[in-house]
């Protein structure tokens, strides 16, 4: 519904993309994806770098898989990713968490990891979780990969993404994986995570870490988001148009590199435009420009076809409060009318991306309702037009209260909040005059205080402790 891009002006930033990966090409390739690319028809440029002709990249949006699953533990929790289907989930690498009880920041904590990932678990329109969070009372990132893994297993069956530091995490984790999927390789031939990873660094060039990451989540049917996480006016251009191209080119390379290992792969074509305040250089999750990005960015992908992922509600705002609100409710509505199929950090996040928040899962949960309930339109039909309806009401009683018509529009129609409040002034402060804060604060207590989620059985939860080290 919304398109923020026109037809020439698509085509103008796509074929600039095409010229860079063509011309500059990418830069730092490992040993072993270079090798595959020069095979696949890449070509070898000054300085080391690879160029992907036109051809290569078409050939991969051509080839990549325009739709699939993503599976849930649970098979009705399940999502089908791609064409005009919009999701709101989870992302991000928290290190602070607004603490539930004293209002204040404080180092997250893998206990806290295991609380986002149950209380979202109540959420109905929270579609996928990723973690939101690092534990950071967790140094070992061996541990903390096994740890953050177990945290998705035990407290969810929604369909979960986790990242792997090094390539070397992921085969254990598979084995951990399998346990929670029913026995040896039955993960494989169902995967319920998917993994985020970055094989492309801004401006150009691959990450080898990342890359190698890349090889074994293919090795094991993992499917993946590679996302591209450039920042205007830093890692990319600051022109909004330039930084679209930039963008856009680096998750091509991505794209490109995983349909060379293993074509028709899937992959969420993620590339998420991030924001620096120019006056300070420091990440910006809010503002205008952010609106702006997030949906060109989601335009630009379903144009060509691929399933989306972009970034929406890293508001900058530290409090539950009015910028908050604000910003949140723009960027994640202008992300979902523009078609992104995966709406990542659209839960839970604050201060940019630097805080997770109680709170505000609870109340992100309402506002993706809201916006769920835009996104379905006007169902214009003869009943809903109510001709008759409208003739009898002006004639007989002279309102539509109580009419028949009005009844069957209630549930079907309309979006009942549950945490907006809706009272007169005079009955919210005899109720005592809480504001959403607090009323998001109470829920989120009620839901941790009585869902403690078994979604391991007692002998897979032993298996996994006798094999890795559960904290």
């Amino acid at each position: 519904m919304y398109r923020p891009l026109s037809e020439p002006d698509l085509q103008k930033v796509y074929q600039t993309a095409l010229r860079l990966l063509a011309e500059l090409g990418m830069g730092e390739v490992p040993d072993r994806l270079r090798a595959d690319l020069l095979a696949a028809g890449a070509e070898p440029l000054e300085r080391g770098r690879i160029g992907l002709p036109r051809a290569l990249v078409e050939d991969a949006i051509d080839t990549a898989p325009k739709r699939f699953t993503l599976h849930g533990r649970d098979p009705d929790r399940s999502i089908e990713v791609g064409d005009d289907r919009v999701y709101f989930g989870t992302g991000g690498a928290a290190v602070n968490t607004l603490d539930i009880e004293t209002g204040l920041y404080r180092p997250s904590t893998l206990q806290d990891l295991h609380d986002f990932t149950r209380l979202q678990d109540r959420l109905e329109n929270v579609a996928w979780f990723t973690r939101c969070c690092i534990a950071t009372d967790v140094p070992d990132m061996f541990d903390l990969d096994v740890n953050t893994a177990y945290a998705l297993m035990k407290n969810t069956t929604k369909p979960v993404a986790t990242a792997f530091t090094v390539a070397e995490h992921v085969d254990p984790i598979v084995a951990l994986f399998d346990i929670a999927a029913g026995g040896e390789g039955a993960f494989a031939k169902r995967p319920f995570v998917k993994a985020h990873i970055s094989p492309v660094i801004s401006p150009m060039r691959f990450g080898e870490d990342a890359v190698d990451v890349v090889y074994k989540c293919i090795e094991h049917n993992i499917p993946m988001s590679c996302i591209t996480a450039a920042q205007a006016g830093a890692t990319a251009p600051a022109t909004l148009a330039g930084f679209l191209a930039q963008s856009l080119a680096e998750t091509l390379a991505s794209l490109v590199m995983v349909n060379v290992i293993a074509p028709g792969f899937p992959m969420i074509f993620s590339n998420w435009p991030l924001v620096i305040d120019l006056r300070s250089g420091a990440f910006a999750g809010g503002g205008g420009e952010t609106v702006l990005l997030n949906a060109a960015s989601a335009q630009l992908s379903n144009w060509l076809g691929l399933p989306s992922g972009v970034a929406a509600s890293m508001t900058d705002a530290k409090a539950i409060d009015a910028q908050y609100g604000v910003e949140k409710g723009m960027t994640s509505l202008a992300a979902a009318l523009a078609g992104g199929n995966l709406i990542y950090e659209s839960s839970g996040m604050t201060a940019a991306l630097l805080g997770a928040s109680f709170e505000a899962f609870v109340l992100d949960d309402e506002m993706h309702a809201m916006t769920y309930r835009a996104l379905r339109g006007v169902e214009v039909t003869e009943e809903n037009l109510g001709f008759d309806a409208i003739c009898k009401s002006v004639l007989d009683e002279g309102h539509f209260l109580g009419s028949d018509h009005t009844y069957a529009a209630m549930e079907r129609d309309y979006f009942y909040p549950a945490l907006a409040d809706r009272a007169q002034p005079t009955s919210w402060q005899e109720s005592g005059g809480q504001d959403a804060w607090q009323r998001a604060k109470a829920q989120a207590k009620a839901i941790l205080a009585d869902h403690p989620p078994t979604h391991l059985s007692a002998a897979q939860d032993a298996e996994i402790r006798a094999r890795f080290r559960i904290i």
